[in-house]
Order: structure tokens, then C-alpha cells, then sequence
């Protein structure tokens, strides 16, 4: 019978032989899942001995991380965002690191506020739930069109303990009518449809399409967010925006025909514009 680290080596091995860059991670999350045991333990006891049931289980996920090339979030059913665990499956878009940094921005622009909250397009609920670990009596409201998001959602809000503080709606930014925000938040889809046949095997197999299409030039829904978030902001409220590579110019004129003002440009880590924050000019 193998250990545990003979598994790891064997499993690593073959997620590398078929370009996983993450080969050695993977494969220790991947045995941390089906032994229920932490990551850290599995390091720590490497003589573990797992029983046939578990190794078979082990490489089974081992061949869908390195042959289909499926995303260790969804194997997983979680990821990590704002150091909260997210209770993550096919229906939601992964939490990206990008995203973290809009997080990140937005709590130390509001720091020491409270402020009222819309999130569109809220897919697992990452942006408002990791928000609202920072503002502790912000309320506000959750939109996604996706009914098998919000379930997720909404769990993950249970989880962290701020469903009382969030409405969860199903609908889309065209259809919703409600009070003024102090902060309109969207990682909206934003792929060109076009591009979505170029996307890496592992975002275009697995990640919701819904979440991704941006339509014909990845501006549709971005465009919709914007003209309805000049008639439901606050003065002086705030949007932010995440956008794809070489979306800026273009963002930038819709902001300014729907009477928006730039206050800030957030870069990514390679250097893009990945996040607008705008408010509304009032003449």
C-alpha cells in the first residue's frame, strides 16, 4: 500500500507530465480532500497510509486536474478570496486575486464608513461578503441573473455570517429599481465574444459562459451598468469597475458620455488597467 507521500510524488508527477505548473500544490490539496485531513498534516506525517478507496478517489482527481484540465477550485468546491474560504461549483466564475485588489481599493477608500451597497453580478458573493468583513454595518443588495449563483451566494454569506446584511435578487442591472448606493461594485462579463474560443481550456470549459460573454466587443454588460449606475447613485457615490485588458479607452468614453468622472485607475499585476472608480459630475 502507498504513503502518502508516494502518492504525492506519483500524482505531481503526472499532473507536471501534463503542464500543470501548480503540479505540487495541486496534488496535496488534491489528497487533503479525500483523506479530510489539513494540507499541513499531510506535509508533516509523510507515512500516512491511505486505504485503497482513498487512493483510487485520490487518482481520480488527479486525472481531472492533468487530463481535462479542470480547475482545482471546482475539484475543491472552494477558494480562498480575502482569506474567507468561498463555497465555489460550475454555476460561479472563479474568485480572481485581481479582484482582491478592487476589494482592497474600495475598503480604503470607505475606511471608516458604512457604506450602502449594490454588487452586480455577484457570482459567489465574493465582493460584497469580503467588503462587508470591513464594514461591519454596511448593508446593501446583491444582483445576479444567475439563480444557481445566488445559491451559492447566499451560502457563503451564511457561512461568513453577513446574510442579515445582504439582499440577494435575481435579476439583471436593466431590470432592477431601488433606492440610491453609496457604492456600485461589478466584475461584470467582459470577454468579447470573440475571444471566448481563445480563453485557456481551463476557463473555457469549465467557467460559466454567462459570466464570461461580454457580448461582441465585451462591453454590453458593461455599458448597462454604467448608464443605470448614473440614475440610482448617491452624489458624490461611488463606481467601481473591473474591465479586461485594453478595455480602458473605450470604458473611459462610456463613463464620460453617461456623465461619470474618473477619480482613480487601478493596475493589475502585470500592469493593466483592471479597475475604474468614478463618480457621478453634477452640473
Amino acid at each position: 500500500m502507498k504513503t502518502s507521500n508516494e502518492l504525492l510524488k506519483s500524482g505531481s508527477d503526472f499532473l507536471r507530465e501534463n503542464n500543470i505548473k501548480s503540479n505540487i500544490i495541486d496534488a496535496e490539496l488534491l489528497l487533503s480532500k479525500v483523506l479530510g485531513q489539513p494540507r499541513e498534516k499531510i506535509l508533516v506525517e509523510s507515512d500516512l497510509k491511505p486505504n485503497q478507496t482513498q487512493i483510487k478517489n485520490f487518482y481520480n482527481l488527479i486525472l481531472r486536474r492533468g487530463l481535462s484540465k479542470e480547475p482545482i477550485a471546482y475539484i475543491l468546491n472552494k477558494k480562498e478570496f480575502w482569506s474567507l474560504n468561498f463555497s465555489i461549483g460550475r454555476e460561479v466564475l472563479i474568485p480572481r486575486p485581481e479582484t482582491e485588489i478592487l476589494v482592497e481599493t474600495i475598503v480604503k477608500y470607505f475606511k471608516g464608513k458604512n457604506p450602502f451597497v449594490l454588487d452586480v453580478g455577484t457570482g459567489s458573493g465574493c465582493i460584497i461578503i469580503s467588503l462587508f468583513q470591513e464594514f461591519t454595518k454596511s448593508k446593501g443588495i446583491a444582483i445576479d441573473i444567475s439563480q444557481k449563483a445566488l445559491k451559492f451566494a447566499k451560502l457563503n454569506a451564511k457561512t461568513s455570517n453577513t446574510i442579515n446584511r445582504i439582499r440577494f435578487i435575481n435579476s439583471s442591472i436593466c431590470d432592477f429599481h431601488n433606492s440610491k448606493f453609496d457604492l456600485i461594485v461589478s466584475n461584470p462579463p467582459y470577454i468579447s465574444r470573440p475571444d471566448l474560443n481563445d480563453l485557456d481550456e481551463s476557463i473555457k470549459y469549465f467557467e460559466p459562459k454567462l459570466a464570461l460573454d461580454g457580448g461582441n466587443d465585451g462591453l454590453d454588460v458593461i455599458r448597462k451598468v454604467i448608464y443605470k449606475s448614473g440614475k440610482i447613485l448617491k452624489i458624490n457615490g461611488m463606481l467601481a469597475l473591473e474591465i479586461g485588458n485594453g478595455q480602458y479607452k473605450k470604458v473611459s468614453q462610456i463613463l464620460k458620455l453617461n456623465k461619470f468622472r474618473e477619480k482613480f485607475l487601478i493596475k493589475d499585476y502585470k500592469n493593466n488597467i483592471r479597475c475604474i472608480f468614478s463618480v457621478l459630475n453634477h452640473y
